[in-house]
């Protein structure tokens, strides 16, 4: 059974949630915000080939730079916070990826206030965090954070919205609450036709994860003909 990508738009390497606008600075912060870019450009790229030591150090650099151009409290600072968590969960170095995580959102949270999307990012990050690390109780309460505020801030209908129902719905999985699981995908599935149109790889991804739902119940003559479907889109 396959819940791929869970994370699809939410990845724990957040270089899109820069908000350096070099226009409005003087040369030389202008000089290294565009380094800090150049940097944080540099993580995601280490960390998409799996070059994770190298990813730390230069991740360690770029929340240094941020903090000597910003401060301590800026939502640069807070997005290299995020990437260097990141990193460290994939080392294990647990309590250090925890602590950054949640540095990061009480920055994203004062700079932005607490019902803004990145919050909600923020907040699906540590959840995952917490999921992964079997802490359920944790995971859940921040998860359905991070959905009301998106349902709030962009609307029942929105992409991301279907992203955070399937974040929690397969935290749900995980613990066997198969009753739970099943509207929750359905519902990520319907946004994503809607939005995408019946033949995204979104909409395979959301077909795929509630197959896997019935194949787990044994509903099987259910499953199978959403597994065709996601394969068919696929292909």
């Amino acid at each position: 059974m396959l819940f791929a990508n869970v994370l699809m738009h939410f990845p724990r390497v957040m270089l899109a949630l820069m908000f350096a606008v070099l226009l409005a600075l003087g040369p030389v912060r202008a000089q290294g915000a565009d380094e800090l870019g150049q940097l944080n450009r540099e993580v995601v790229r280490l960390y998409q080939a799996g070059q994770y030591a190298d990813a730390v150090t230069i991740a360690q650099r770029a929340l240094a730079l941020a903090e000597r151009l910003n401060g301590p409290d800026h939502a640069d600072v807070a997005t290299s916070l995020n990437n260097l968590a990141g990193l460290y969960d994939t080392q294990s170095r647990y309590a250090d990826a925890e602590t950054l995580y949640k540095r990061s959102l009480a920055i994203w949270e004062k700079a932005l206030g607490p019902d803004h999307p990145d919050v909600a990012r923020s907040l699906n990050n540590l959840a995952e965090f917490y999921r992964t690390q079997s802490r359920y109780a944790d995971a859940e309460t921040l998860y359905k954070r991070s959905l009301a505020i998106l349902e709030k801030t962009l609307g029942p209908d929105h992409p991301d919205v279907a992203v955070a129902l399937n974040n929690l719905a397969g935290l749900y999985h995980t613990q066997s609450r198969y009753a739970d699981v099943e509207p929750l995908f359905k519902r990520s599935l319907a946004i994503r036709e809607k939005a995408f149109g019946p033949d995204h790889p979104g909409v395979a991804l959301s077909l795929n994860n509630l197959a896997g739902l019935y194949q787990a119940q044994s509903r099987l003559p259910e499953a199978e003909p959403l597994y065709k479907r996601a394969l068919a889109i696929w292909e």
